[in-house]
C-alpha cells in the first residue's frame, strides 16, 4: 500500500523546514535505517532516516524547496511491485521515520566562532524553544496506528527518560512523524501537573455567561523605509531568536547585579596548569580563561543549588545535574553547547569537551542534544574587549552570567594604590525564581572563587 512520507518535526520549535537534498532517488530501494534525505530546520541541517523498508517511489518535493510545513507529504512509499500514485495518497499513513540523528551526528548549519580556546558569546541568547506545534494537510496518525497493534514509537532518549520518570509510555502524546514520542514530549508529560477533579456544580447553580473573546492585537505596521537599501530575508534560525527574545523580555522580570572580579590569581594558575601540559597526545590540554570561568560557574551553582532551577506555575524545579550553556555566536544566529555535570569534570576535561564541541560544530557535527537543554548559560565577550553588558536570560532558565573583558585598573589593597586585572561580571536572574539577597550571595561566592581559584582544585 502506498504511504506519504511526511515532512518532520526534527527540531521542538520546528514548524516548516527547507527540503535541502533527497539521498535517495525515485525508485530505488529504502532500508530501516537508511538516509533518505537532508532537511534544514531552524537549528540545524539534519537527516532523515526511514524506519520501514520499501520503495522510493515518488518525489513530491524537489531538493532546495523552503516553506515545507510539517507533516506535509514530500515523497510516496511504494512496496515492491505496487504502481506508483500520480500524487500524494489521500488517507495514507505516514511512514514512520527516526525523528533523532544518525549516530554519525547530524550536519548543524550552526558554526562556532572559536579561537584559542575561547568561545565567543553574545549577550542576545538562543532560547529554549517552544513545543512542535504541526502544521499541514495531513493529520499525524496515533503511534499504534504506524506499526504492529499496540506498539508505541518513541525515540531510545524518550524511552529512557520515560523510564527513568516512572512515566508510562502509553500516555505520553507523541508529537513527532507519525506520533513519535520524543523528548520534548516527556519533558511536557514531567512538567505536566496532575489534574484536579473539579468539584460538581451544584444544581441550583447557574451556568455563568461566557466572558467576551478578547478582541485580537493589531498587528504592528511595518517600517517605511525610504532609504537606498537591500532587504536580507530572514532565516528560521533568526525568525525564532527574534519571537523568543521578545518573549523572554517580556514576560521575565529581569533584575541585574554586576560585581567586579580580579583575575591575576586565576590567570597565574591557567599559565601554570598550561606549563605542566604535554606538548601532545591524549593528556594535552591548553586552558582558556574561559574554561575556567565555566568552571567557576559549576563550583557556584553546586554552592547555591537553589540558583540551578527553573520556575513553574506549579513549583520550583531544582536541577539534580550542574548543566552549563554556552553561548556561541553563528553566522545566523546562536547556539549554547552544553557542558553537562561540569561541577564533576576537571579543567582539562571541561576545555577538551569545550574544544571538541565548537570542532564539531563548525564540521556541521553538533547533535540535538549537545545545544538543547541546560540549566544555566554563560555568556562571555570579553575577547572582543567589551567592558560590561546584560544577557537576556535563556527560559526556561533562570540566570545567565555576562562575562566581560579583563583589563587592567587602579585598584586598592591594604590602604595603597595597586594595578590589577579585572573584569565585570553581570547576572541576570528571574526574579521570580531567585530574590535579590540569593542574586547577590551568588556574584559574590563566583567573586571569591575566581579570586582563590586554587579551591577548584579541590
Amino acid at each position: 500500500m502506498a504511504t506519504n512520507i511526511l515532512m518532520p518535526a526534527l527540531s521542538p520549535t520546528m514548524t516548516e523546514g527547507t527540503l535541502a537534498r533527497w539521498l535517495k532517488k525515485e525508485g530505488e530501494q529504502v532500508k530501516s535505517g537508511d538516509v533518505i534525505c537532508e532537511i534544514e530546520t531552524d537549528k540545524a541541517t539534519m537527516e532523515f532516516e526511514a524506519v520501514d523498508e520499501g520503495i522510493l517511489g515518488k518525489i513530491l518535493v524537489p531538493d532546495g524547496t523552503e516553506g515545507v510545513q510539517v507533516n506535509q507529504p514530500i515523497g510516496v512509499m511504494v512496496e515492491e511491485g505496487e504502481a506508483v500514485p500520480s500524487g500524494a495518497p489521500a488517507a495514507a499513513p505516514a511512514k514512520a521515520t527516526e525523528s533523532a540523528p544518525s549516530p554519525s551526528g547530524s550536519p548543524a548549519l550552526e558554526a562556532v566562532q572559536a579561537s584559542g580556546g575561547k568561545v565567543a558569546g553574545a549577550a542576545e541568547q538562543p532560547v529554549v524553544p517552544d513545543a512542535p506545534k504541526p502544521q499541514g494537510p495531513a493529520p499525524v496518525p496515533a503511534p499504534v496506528a504506524n506499526g504492529q497493534a499496540g506498539r508505541i514509537f518513541a525515540s531510545p532518549l524518550a524511552r529512557r527518560m520515560a523510564g527513568q520518570a516512572g512515566l508510562d509510555l502509553g500516555s505520553i502524546k507523541g508529537s513527532g512523524p507519525g506520533g513519535r514520542i520524543v523528548k520534548a514530549d516527556v519533558e511536557a508529560a514531567q512538567a505536566a501537573p496532575k489534574p484536579v477533579a473539579a468539584p460538581a456544580p451544584q444544581a441550583a447553580a447557574a451556568a455563568p455567561a461566557p466572558a467576551p473573546a478578547a478582541a485580537p492585537k493589531p498587528a504592528a505596521p511595518a517600517p517605511v523605509i525610504t532609504a537606498p537599501h537591500k532587504a536580507v530575508p530572514h532565516s528560521s534560525m533568526r525568525k525564532v531568536i527574534a519571537r523568543r527574545l521578545t518573549e523572554a523580555k517580556q514576560t521575565i522580570p529581569h533584575f541585574y547585579v554586576s560585581i567586579d572580579v580580579e583575575l591575576d590569581a586565576l590567570m597565574k594558575l591557567r599559565a601554570d596548569l598550561n606549563a605542566r601540559s604535554p606538548k601532545e597526545g591524549p593528556g594535552a590540554y591548553k586552558l582558556s580563561v574561559n574554561d575556567l570561568v565555566i568552571k567557576a560557574t559549576a563550583a557556584t551553582l553546586r554552592k547555591l543549588p537553589q540558583t540551578n532551577a527553573t520556575w513553574t506555575d506549579n513549583a520550583m524545579v531544582i536541577y539534580d545535574d550542574v548543566d552549563i550553556s554556552i553561548a556561541v555566536s553563528i553566522p545566523d544566529g546562536l547556539i549554547t553547547p552544553i557542558i553537562r555535570k561540569a561541577d564533576q569534570k576537571g579543567l582539562a576535561t571541561i576545555s577538551n569537551e569545550m574544544k571538541d564541541l565548537a570542532a564539531r560544530a563548525k564540521a556541521g557535527k553538533l547533535k540535538p542534544e549537545e545545544f538543547q537543554g541546560g540549566g544555566f548559560s554563560i555568556s562571555n565577550m570579553g575577547m572582543f574587549g567589551v567592558k560590561e553588558f546584560s544577557a537576556i536570560i535563556n527560559p526556561p532558565q533562570a540566570g545567565i552570567l555576562a562575562v566581560s573583558a579583563g583589563e587592567k585598573r587602579p585598584v586598592v589593597k591594604d590602604g595603597q594604590l595597586a594595578v590589577a586585572t579585572v573584569m565585570t561580571v553581570t547576572l541576570s536572574v528571574d526574579h521570580r525564581a531567585i530574590d535579590g539577597a540569593l542574586a547577590a550571595e551568588w556574584v559574590a561566592t563566583f567573586k571569591s572563587i575566581v579570586e582563590d581559584p586554587l579551591s577548584l582544585m579541590l
